[in-house]
């Protein structure tokens, strides 16, 4: 069912930074499978313990063999879904559907479905908070932003948290009972109380224009904030940004290998992503650019195998209009009819 169709070893150095990088540079091997199947995608993730890998495609979720590339199975009816949160302890999984406004949560062995969970609009992130055992929602919801909290085992909603910002995107614990918030629209970070479920801080990360993918190192106290063409890292303690990195464009994700050090920011506008080497908690080295595919833009690292993975369709050239038809209208993010999917690149980055 599926093709492996690339293998590739690459050893490219972001411009501007080969001259001092000669003693840090890593090489990693980059593969591309066809998966097949219809619908867009936004996240991945990634379950350590199975290596497998939940790929969202619109109306679905499709579940990968990280290793093989071989498709696993499937998770019918998510309408608009954006991603998955993996709780492994508890045996289940959950889907934000925004096509429907629930969560489908499913069990991770079988991924039969358990249960659908009414939330609300504007479900998009999504992500398991090991400390605290709670799957964390990021919602672009109206008139603001909202966090939700779902008990994995139950899958009750045990907490809503109102935010600054209608567009609230990826989120990280401490496990020292924090869990923050990158806010894209804003240009902050916040910073929630697990035990009142409070926002309690806002810091701006200024230079990061539109902050999306987030990550937390707990050896550093460090935060990492995806963000497009510069990416920052904050001292947790104290919302300090200590350093910013240089990457690409359209940034939706981040990945964090925390036993390697290594920081994966996926740029959607060049089809690469830049590879960060944590020096210290306060300095960072980009150690190598690996090409991906044009639009891959969402990341997940498995940090038992190392293997960063990203997902992108191919389309093909969109049908032309009827002679004398008025042109199509635009549609979101100004982007007009878009052709047939003809590949679905399920990528994998590998040490």
């Amino acid at each position: 069912m599926t093709r492996r169709l690339l293998t590739a070893r690459v050893i490219l150095f972001a411009s501007g930074f080969a001259a001092p990088l000669i003693g840090h540079a890593q090489t990693f091997k980059m593969e591309k499978f066809d998966i097949k199947g219809e619908g867009g995608t936004d996240y991945v993730a990634v379950e350590a313990a199975t290596g497998r890998v939940f790929v969202s495609r619109g109306t679905h979720m499709m579940v990968v063999d990280g290793a093989s590339g071989k498709v696993l199975g499937d998770i019918p009816n998510t309408p608009g879904v954006h991603g998955a949160g993996i709780a492994t302890k508890a045996g289940h999984g959950f889907t934000t559907n925004g096509g429907d406004q629930t969560v489908t949560m499913f069990d991770l062995k079988t991924l039969e479905v358990v249960k659908q969970i009414k939330v609300g609009p504007g479900l998009d992130g999504i992500m398991y908070d090991e400390p605290d055992d709670k799957i964390i929602l990021t919602n672009h919801s109206r008139p603001i932003g909202t966090l939700t909290a779902i008990d994995p085992k139950s899958g009750d909603i045990v907490a809503t948290v109102e935010l600054e910002d209608t567009a609230p995107e990826g989120a990280a614990a401490d496990g020292k009972g924090h869990i923050f918030v990158n806010n894209e629209g804003k240009n902050t970070i916040q910073v929630i109380d697990v035990k009142t479920w409070k926002a309690t801080e806002s810091w701006p990360l200024d230079p990061c224009k539109g902050p999306t993918g987030i990550a937390y190192d707990k050896a550093s106290n460090r935060i990492f904030s995806g963000c497009s063409n510069t990416s920052v890292v904050v001292d947790a303690s104290n919302g300090k940004i200590v350093a910013s990195i240089k990457n690409g464009t359209r940034v939706d994700a981040l990945g964090w290998d925390p036993s390697k050090k290594l920081i994966f920011i996926p740029n959607g506008g060049e089809g690469n992503v830049t590879v960060v080497h944590q020096d210290s908690a306060d300095k960072y080295t980009v150690v190598a650019t690996v090409d991906t595919f044009a639009g891959a833009k969402t990341i997940a690292v498995d940090p038992k195998t190392h293997t960063a993975y990203l997902f992108q369709p191919e389309r093909g050239p969109a049908p032309a209009p009827p002679a004398g038809a008025e042109p199509p209208a635009k549609g979101r993010g100004g982007r007009g009819p878009q052709g047939p999917i003809v590949a679905a690149w399920f990528i994998a980055i590998r040490p």
